[in-house]
């Protein structure tokens, strides 16, 4: 049996695993993942029923810094945040 994290109470689920390559500045300093920022942006992997919905499955999203609760779950990482704390999400466009 199949095991899946699904949100309620108008809450949304995003993907923060972490590549695993290291960072380096461009003086090739290593940077440690304590001193790394947090991604803003995420790939959103399931909505609670919400009414009037603007983003879907599979939307790359703009969140808010400090919104949601980090959880890891079957060895990724997720973040469960508000649906008010998703504040854009990425749309392609057709150049004029």
């Amino acid at each position: 049996m199949q095991k899946e994290l699904m949100p309620v109470n108008q809450n949304v689920i995003v993907d923060i695993t972490d590549d695993k390559k290291e960072q380096k500045t461009a003086a090739g300093i290593i940077i440690p993942d304590s001193a790394k920022e947090k991604p803003r942006f995420a790939k959103v992997v399931a909505l609670s029923n919400i009414e009037n919905v603007e983003i879907a499955i599979g939307d790359i999203v703009f969140f808010k810094e400090f919104g949601g609760t980090e959880i890891e779950f079957e060895g990724k990482k997720y973040l469960v945040l508000p649906y008010a704390d998703v504040l854009a999400k990425i749309v392609e466009t057709e150049a004029i």
